[in-house]
């Protein structure tokens, strides 16, 4: 993956940016050791690493404001970072970048249960925002795989999701206000902690924007009262293509499930070595959950269930107790972790439309002969968003390229069947030369435009989102009109 030449002009200028940060914070906040800023040389995209001039801890809004003024004034890079799980490089260094990591911010800033949220440091970890106000009833919703690491920055800056975003949504929808500080340093307030705000959709512009209009240093989140129960129903099929029409049927007919996820033999016989949650011998799983009192579980667990033995299930398995339910979900769980043990693999993330599924899972199946990589699909199938996970030999010569180009041809799938390149994972480096085949230059035209006016100099998040040949020109041309 092609990144952009460091200038040799800000790598000259290290000794004098690392002292004048080391002016605005203390003294362990900021890392320039080349051996130390190895940690931060990738994030969970590791096929590709380049170490940072330099990374910086804030632990305040002030401080984040500090540190942009003074790379704005030196005219060197910033790539935001909250806890590195992201899974499409969107926190990758460039070689004369400072990394600007959010971890140390994970306070709990202000609890409102009367109005129904929660203001956090956005550094605080996806699961801890429900920690903090589980024990009184509530609970924040979007639930990405990784919420036990990672952080409502990354969150934020990608949009994230999760399996239970098909009732709930996914941050766009739970978020109300942040605060932002801009490349130059000004510390600017977009929306809050009311239903919504007056104007322009700023707050929605930044959700999503993968760092490339501002820091997101403080975050206003939406907590909802727990649900009564919920309880999963376990269905196996032999054959992917029944397991989504079964899925389309389900939403066509009027009911709205908590999560529906997908998994294909290939994840369904690696998690049971792993977890040995007990699922069925099945080429396609589905783990359906929905949530209310008992009277309403029992009326849509019935209708899901109907229509499911229209579609000649291998097995149907209700829950019928918190421990069951915890076993349902072990294998989906703790999918990634298990694939992880068996192969290097990359996750793909891509959305389609659910009446889609069946065609979309055949052709995967069809790349996978045709490349001769083993793909696993394990993904929320409720709204479509999909998570192919192709296998190869990191250590075989020619094997990445070759995940790369089958990775490509799948999200250009995505794309022909009417959805688009990412759900939840964002652009980052991974898909960036792809946007083109999904946008037209006119629209990719409109989303520079509104990065020129938050970040004139193209400071943030360099070679992300946009394809490099592009985003060098763009910046070339802003520094010559200044």
């Amino acid at each position: 993956m092609e990144m952009p030449i460091p200038s040799a002009s800000v790598l000259s200028r290290k000794a004098r940016v690392v002292e004048r940060l080391q002016s605005v914070l203390p003294q362990d906040a900021v890392i320039h050791d080349p051996m130390e800023t190895r940690a931060y040389e990738c994030d969970a995209l590791t096929a590709y690493r380049c170490p940072p001039m330099a990374a910086v801890l804030p632990t305040s809004t002030q401080e984040v404001s500090d540190i942009l003024r003074i790379c704005h004034e030196e005219g060197v890079p910033v790539v935001p970072r909250g806890s590195g799980t992201s899974l499409a490089g969107g926190a990758l260094p460039t070689a004369d970048c400072v990394i600007l990591g959010v971890a140390r911010m994970n306070d709990v800033l202000e609890t409102n249960y009367a109005d129904r949220y929660v203001r956090v440091q956005t550094g605080r970890t996806n699961l801890s925002v429900t920690g903090a106000v589980e024990e009184d009833g509530f609970f924040y919703a979007p639930d990405p795989s990784s919420q036990l690491a990672c952080a409502i920055a990354g969150n934020i800056a990608m949009n994230s999701g999760g399996a239970h975003c098909l009732k709930y949504g996914v941050t766009t929808n739970n978020l109300m206000g942040v605060t932002m500080v801009l490349m130059d340093g000004t510390v600017t307030e977009i929306g809050g902690a009311h239903l919504d705000a007056a104007g322009l959709d700023l707050l929605g512009l930044v959700c999503g924007s993968e760092g490339q209009l501002g820091v997101v240093t403080e975050a206003t989140l939406r907590i909802l009262h727990k649900p009564e129960g919920a309880r999963p129903v376990l269905v196996g099929f032999n054959d992917n293509e029944v397991a989504g029409a079964c899925v389309s049927d389900i939403i066509k007919a009027g009911v709205l499930p908590v999560a529906i996820e997908f998994m294909d033999r290939l994840c369904i016989e690696t998690t049971e070595n792993f977890a040995q949650a007990g699922y069925p011998d099945c080429n396609a799983l589905l783990i359906i959950e929905v949530e209310g009192s008992e009277q309403e579980i029992d009326h849509q667990l019935a209708l899901i269930v109907d229509i499911a033995n229209r579609h000649d299930p291998v097995e149907v398995r209700e829950s019928k107790s918190p421990e069951e339910s915890a076993k349902i979900w072990l294998g989906r769980k703790s999918a990634f972790g298990a694939i992880g043990q068996i192969s290097d693999y990359m996750c793909l993330d891509g959305t389609i439309p659910v009446s889609s599924l069946p065609m979309v899972l055949r052709r995967i199946g069809e790349l996978s002969d045709e490349f001769g990589l083993q793909v696993g699909n394990v993904f929320h199938a409720g709204d479509g968003n999909m998570h192919p996970l192709i296998l190869f030999d990191a250590n075989k010569e020619g094997d990445l390229e070759l995940c790369e180009q089958m990775g490509a041809e799948i999200l250009k799938l995505c794309v022909d069947a009417g959805g688009c390149l990412t759900g939840e994972h964002g652009v980052g480096i991974e898909k960036r030369d792809l946007m083109g085949y999904q946008y037209a230059p006119a629209d990719l035209e409109a989303q520079m435009a509104v990065k020129d006016v938050f970040d004139p100099q193209w400071l943030l998040n360099a070679a992300k989102v946009f394809p490099l040949n592009v985003t060098e020109d763009r910046r070339a041309l802003q520094i010559a009109a200044e």
